[in-house]
């Protein structure tokens, strides 16, 4: 044992005598070791107590462990850089101050750092402000450390005296540490004293050269247990290598492997495995930069977690692997007895392994003491030899390298060779001018190729090309060779990647070489880059075959440079791990990364935004009708969009879900079986299931049962034969039927005391041999959706029966209208700490009457989050993760105080924040290339103020959304002060919706819109109501004296008096007819006054009053002609008075005057179509008018009366009809839609066969073409042509008899969003699971 080393040991600081017989027995047993090999266990009854790493390291260094870039003088060497110490001049300063000088420490072993303090020179005003620390092994290589935000810059001093310390958040493990200054005081220089804190680092070591490896064999065979654990740490130069292979039992294994720098776990099974094996997970990138890279593998009994670094992925074990258990684990190679295929055919690992552990084994301590379970095949030492690499980092656009040429090439024969790695897919890497400005030749990246150019003066340009795809990150080699009339570039050695032409290079001794770009001073005119920059790393740079020394590059003693990192590759894959969210493809560039969102569902910079609406609802309030939508249910979380049929009805928005059989179905009895089971398999997963159900206002699921001598429940007391199982997860046995009550054991007929037999509380329990059914709604969301279904009592001879499980439906929206309103500016909610650490997205609507107010705050201690109203016309979304305050705002044009309800929508994630308001043009602000990203809060989030109570929020706040989940405003409101839940007032916001003079009426939660007044019908009144007219149709609408509607009904408009007296009109329709003349609309009176809407003879449309029984009739012209084309035209005419006004389609309005009268006395009736009575009309229009019309009419409307949607829909007004009418799409002016409305189908509808109760199993579509109109099913085939077709075919077939109206039902929508998809009601594709038990 030497003295100097125990006198070393001596003169270190102890704070704790305990602390200091632990570094004692530490140094002891380190040095018998290395002497020895022997293992000694020195410990104590302190061996459990944790020793601290904390010990200052640089104190008691030799002179010889401090190097620096330079010295001012040998008085500010770098040997006087110790904290607190004043020799010398007090600390070390560099001979220039600028960001190229740096201080070295050499701590003479590898050392674990936790800590580094910095101090500036003694007695001067010499200190750093900012630094960057590099670490390294070898005194090469260096690597930066950089924070958890990925920042490299480190805090240093405001003045010379105070020591800052700074802890590493993850110790370091290196033998040399280099820190350069980045920043200083601007009135001194650079000035530094310096202390680095830690503690002895130990580790088991072994060396592969890519041929040798190590083999464990387990002595025995091992009892399986639940966790398996192998972990090390290995450094390389090489991207690939075969790192280690896991056998067990039945020839499955694991093997990792490093492919490109990243790290492969495969799984195989059997000898005759020859497709390489399943890729179970790859993690890590960038792996081959001669550092050390810490793995973990954990196998569970359900799944491997990998971890690489910080970064862990966890997936799932074949079923195969779950009891499966190591045999044998190679090392290095895969030397295995079976005959599977090895993942890396001939390429084992060539680097360095360090404390390599099988779950408690320290397998490489095992091979240095000869343990006979270890083998060791090949050359393996237990000591890293690393190769000396020296690289040089181009950082930014100032970055070259500039080299001399040598004096040999002035002979023509020239070879540059040097090897890259870059993510750009474009950057200069070589330019030199020709001899005599012959011309210049420029070597570069273009679109990921490499490329060639040389031009000469009064030539035109050659250009070459090799190699592509060289933008991956990988290091990769170039070649330059030029002789007397040969010149080839050559990439990654490959034959196949070289370009060739025939022209000399000349050269002389005088050339200047320029790697990566140019200078920026103008005095340098022999290097022009028209091209970009290049950022990256190279090394290996040969010129003629002769290294390049970096290091004297470095030393300014060859060539020159500016803004390069040298002996270190700073190059970071900024896609491992992704930024990208659900699905997003990570691509990169040297500075930033992009994420591809397409075909995601998604959107944003990282792809965290969801681009559908969260649900039916939601669609249909921004004013969308009815078809096929993805629904996000959860917006922005982790649930996947799912297609769903959304049924838009005048007052619902549902939610259609299917499964794979929604028919009636027949069950035949059989002896041989007891029960009958079905399976139901829907078409959105489980995730969206449960919470479409969970954010619904209403589900409901139609649940039928139709008998014959088939028992249900066995009501009252017996067992039941039959129940269901559904609900959340694998559902629970349920056993009531569609309209009771959950665990009642009853039917819908025993909850109302209507069964068949009033003994028993279902229908079919009555045991009749008959046809009975049972059918309901299940409505209790808790018992939702129906899973699968069991029928027993089918065993006995003459047992029938069928059943339907009916889609699931489900309406509203808890989350859109959760709402508060904040009547007090001191008044505010507060929720849990909002965690949006790396993405953060905000959206919520709000009203207000007033013009300033925040909306929502969360602070945490320096970091904080806020969104608020700054004036009424502008919104500022602003935060703090480290970086200083950042503001989005978004102006708008329009007024944000008019109570009425506008969207505000604000994300933060690592790349960028935005904030849109309403449709305004969204405001954006990039994040820092190098900035803190982490958002850190710790205090309560609060809603609609502040927590010092300030600028507080008065009005609305609603659907509230933080990261795709809903805060419930109105929940926490009820027990605020000051907040009230809920928020009244919607029309103002979204009357506008409600299309063609339909009526916003006000909903607890929404609106909906009253058509009553409106001759179109549907969610937003914005269906046409049309039919298809024959010459003998005519629909009469009397007005009877006098006529005035209920107060709570919507079908009819508002109340006319026969006797009244009319001063002016308001007619609208439209119509499409080859026929003339034709009589469109009569309306008389019982003074024999009239008014008629027409076609003449000319194709031109006549519009004549007759508004005094004594005079003549009155008759206006339009210019408008051709109007009998078969094409839809849509009339308005409009009169006030005398003045009369006339429209047709877009042409202008035509105005004409009255001379007769002006009121229209006693209105009689409306006619529509052929007029039966016409004694009070003139010849000419009497035989107009019986010819009637034929033709389509649609959307007719006078004043509020609207006789054609009375005749079609409402049956119970005063409207009577003669001859056929057909309601059809015929009045649409675009192509017939080729969905058709959701319809749904009742059993008790259906017609009877044989016995009058039996159900009729999938009549819907066999039979609807035999029932008219009754029902109208239209399947989307796949040309939409032909559908259109066969519809209008069919409706034109279609008639009414005995002049009773039967029309169908009419279309949901006009535009569908995807034209591809099936019907609303065409059940999925699968099969339907049927298990007979």
């Amino acid at each position: 044992m030497s003295q100097e080393r125990l006198n070393g040991l001596a003169i270190l600081p102890t704070k704790r005598k305990l602390v200091q017989r632990l570094d004692f027995k530490d140094f002891i047993r380190d040095l018998l070791q290395e002497q020895s090999g022997l293992h000694l266990d020195l410990n104590t009854s302190q061996q459990h107590t944790t020793k601290a790493c904390d010990s200052p390291l640089v104190t008691n260094l030799p002179p010889s462990s401090f190097r620096s870039s330079s010295q001012l003088t040998s008085s500010h060497g770098p040997v006087f850089a110790k904290v607190n110490r004043r020799e010398g001049a007090g600390g070390w300063s560099p001979l220039v101050s600028d960001r190229y000088q740096w201080l070295e420490v050499d701590l003479g072993r590898r050392t674990q750092i936790t800590a580094v303090a910095t101090q500036g020179r003694y007695g001067s005003s010499d200190w750093l402000m900012g630094y960057l620390l590099m670490f390294s092994d070898t005194g090469h290589n260096w690597r930066q450390h950089r924070q958890e935000d990925s920042l490299g810059a480190f805090p240093g001093n405001s003045n010379a005296d105070t020591v800052v310390q700074y802890k590493l958040k993850q110790p370091v493990i290196a033998r040399y540490l280099r820190l350069i200054p980045l920043d200083w005081n601007p009135t001194g220089r650079i000035g530094l004293r310096l202390e680095i804190y830690g503690c002895r680092y130990t580790s088991d070591v072994a060396s592969f050269d890519g041929s040798s490896s190590l083999i464990y064999r387990l002595s025995a065979r091992p009892s399986w247990t639940a966790m398996e654990v192998i972990a090390l740490k290995f450094k390389t130069l090489k991207n690939s290598g075969t790192l280690l292979h896991a056998e067990g039992q039945r020839d499955h294994s694991l093997t990792l492997v490093l492919e490109k720098g990243r790290l492969l776990l495969y799984h195989q099974q059997g000898v005759s495995s020859s497709s390489g094996g399943q890729l179970l997970v790859s993690l890590g990138s960038l792996l081959d930069d001669q550092h050390w890279h810490h793995v973990k593998l954990e196998r569970l009994s359900t799944h491997l977690n990998l971890t690489v670094d910080k970064n862990t992925h966890q997936v799932h074990v074949p079923p195969e692997l779950s009891h499966w258990d190591i045999h044998q684990l190679s090392l290095g190679a895969v030397q295995s007895h079976g005959l599977q295929k090895p993942i890396l055919s001939n390429r084992n690992f060539h680097g360095c392994l360090e404390n390599l552990l099988y779950n408690d084994l320290n397998l490489i301590d095992l091979a240095k003491k000869n343990n006979h379970q270890v083998s060791v095949m090949g050359n393996v030492t237990f000591s890293c030899s690393e190769p000396v690499s020296v690289s040089a980092t181009f950082t930014d656009s100032r970055s070259f390298l500039q080299l001399p040429a040598l004096t040999a090439w002035s002979s023509g024969v020239v070879s540059v060779a040097l090897q890259f790695r870059t993510w750009n897919k474009a950057g200069l890497l070589l330019t030199f001018d020709l001899s005599q400005q012959e011309g210049t030749v420029w070597l570069y990246l273009s679109e990921a190729r490499l490329r060639l150019q040389i031009i000469k003066a009064g030539r035109a340009p050659l250009e070459l090309s090799a190699g592509s795809g060289l933008n991956d990150g990988q290091w990769h080699s170039v070649e330059l060779n030029a002789r007397q009339d040969h010149l080839s570039i050559t990439v990654d050695k490959d034959a196949g990647a070289t370009a060739h032409t025939r022209i000399p290079l000349p050269l002389t001794a005088d050339s200047q070489l320029f790697f990566g770009g140019c200078p920026v001073q103008d005095s340098y005119q022999e290097c022009r880059n028209p091209f970009e920059v290049f950022q990256g790393c190279m090394r290996l740079l040969t010129l003629d075959n002769q290294p390049v020394d970096l290091i004297e590059v470095q030393q300014r003693l060859l060539g020159n440079y500016s803004h390069l990192q040298i002996d270190m590759c700073g190059i970071i894959d900024r896609c491992s791990p992704s930024h990208c969210e659900h699905g997003g493809r990570c691509t990169q560039s040297w500075s930033t990364f992009h994420c591809n969102c397409s075909n995601s569902g998604y959107k944003g910079a990282t792809c965290h935004s969801s681009t559908y609406e969260q649900s039916c609802e939601a669609y249909k309030h921004k004013g969308n009708t009815s078809g096929h939508y993805y629904i996000d249910v959860d917006g922005s979380g982790p649930i996947k969009p799912q297609l769903i049929y959304c049924n838009m009805t005048e007052d619902r928005a549902w939610m259609v879900i299917q499964h794979n059989n929604t028919e009636l179905t027949t069950v035949h009895s059989s002896p041989e079986r007891n029960q009958y089971l079905t399976h139901f398999d829907y078409s959105s997963g489980e995730e969206q299931l449960a919470a479409i159900i969970s954010q619904s206002e209403h589900c409901e699921q139609e649940l039928s049962y139709h008998c014959r001598k088939s028992r249900l429940l066995n009501t009252p007391e017996g067992a039941p034969f039959s129940w269901w199982v559904g609900g959340p997860g694998p559902g629970q046995v349920q056993t009531y039927w569609g309209g009771a009550l959950p665990g009642s054991r009853q039917c819908a007929c025993g909850l109302q005391d209507s069964c068949l037999d009033s003994n028993h509380y279902c229908n079919c329990d009555a045991d009749y041999d008959q046809w009975a059914n049972d059918s309901g709604l299940l409505a209790h969301k808790e018992t939702l959706p129906v899973r699968s279904l069991v029928l027993g009592d089918l065993q006995r001879p003459g047992s029938e029966a069928a059943y339907r499980v009916g889609p699931l439906r489900c309406h509203g929206d808890n989350n859109l209208w959760n709402a508060a309103f904040f009547d007090k500016e001191t008044s505010y909610l507060h929720f849990p700490t909002f965690h949006g650490e790396l993405n953060a997205d905000i959206s919520f609507l709000f009203k207000t009457p007033s013009s300033s107010g925040v909306f929502l705050e969360n602070l945490g201690i320096k970091d904080f989050i806020r969104i608020e109203l700054s004036s009424s016309s502008e919104v500022v979304f602003s935060f703090d993760v480290g970086n200083g305050p950042l503001e989005v705002r978004v102006e708008t044009s329009a007024p944000l105080n008019d109570n009425r309800w506008h969207s505000v929508r604000a994300e933060r994630n690592v790349k960028e924040a935005s904030l849109r308001v309403d449709e305004f043009p969204p405001a954006t602000q990039e994040a820092p290339a190098d900035g803190h990203i982490h958002l850190q809060l710790n205090s309560q989030l609060f809603i609609g103020g502040t927590a010092s109570r300030q600028k507080g929020f008065l009005g609305c706040i609603r659907s509230l959304q933080l990261n795709g989940v809903t805060l419930d405003l109105e929940e926490r409101a009820k027990i605020t002060p000051g907040v009230r839940p809920g928020c009244p007032g919607h029309c103002s916001s979204y009357g506008s919706l409600c299309q063609n003079q339909g009526h916003c009426v006000e909903r607890a939660s929404g609106f909906s819109c009253d058509c009553g007044q409106s001759a179109y019908t549907g969610s937003f009144c914005h269906e046409e109501v049309s039919a298809s007219f024959k010459s003998t149709t005519s629909i009469t609408y009397t007005l009877k004296e006098p006529y005035e509607l209920s107060r709570n009904s919507t079908a009819l408009p508002s109340s006319i008096y026969s006797d009244m007296t009319l001063k002016g009109e308001n007619i609208s329709l439209s119509f499409r007819t080859i026929q003339n003349p034709a009589l469109l609309l009569y309306v008389n009176s019982f003074y024999r006054e009239y008014l008629a809407l027409l076609i003449n003879k000319h194709d031109e449309l006549e519009l004549r009053y007759k508004l005094h029984s004594s005079r003549d009739v009155e008759v206006l012209w339009s210019g408008v002609t051709n109007l009998a084309d078969g094409r839809l035209h849509t009339v308005t005419v409009r009169r006030l008075a005398d003045a009369v006004s006339v429209q047709i389609d877009q042409t202008a309005r035509e105005d004409f005057n009255l001379t007769s009268d002006v009121e229209f006395n006693s209105i009689k009736s409306l006619i529509v179509g052929r007029v039966q009575e016409s004694e009070e009309l003139d010849e000419e229009l009497a035989g107009l008018a019986s010819l009637g019309f034929t033709g389509c009419l649609s959307g007719v409307r006078f004043n509020s009366i609207s006789p054609l949607k009375a005749a079609l829909l409402h049956p119970d007004s005063p409207v009577s009809i003669t001859g056929p009418l057909v309601q059809s799409s015929c009045g649409s002016s675009s192509s017939a839609d080729p969905y058709a409305a959701e319809t749904t189908h009742s059993l008790s509808d259906q017609p009877g066969s044989v016995d009058p109760g039996q159900p009729l199993v999938n009549t819907i579509r066999s039979d609807s073409a035999l029932i008219g109109g009754v029902i109208a099913v239209v399947i989307f085939v796949t040309v939409s042509a032909l559908a259109i077709m066969a519809r209008f075919i069919c409706g034109r077939k279609e008639t009414y008899r005995n002049q009773e109206v039967k029309a169908a039902q009419p279309e949901d929508g006009h535009e569908f969003p995807f034209s591809s998809q099936a019907d609303s009601q065409s059940a999925p594709a699968e099969n339907q699971k049927e298990y007979f038990i």
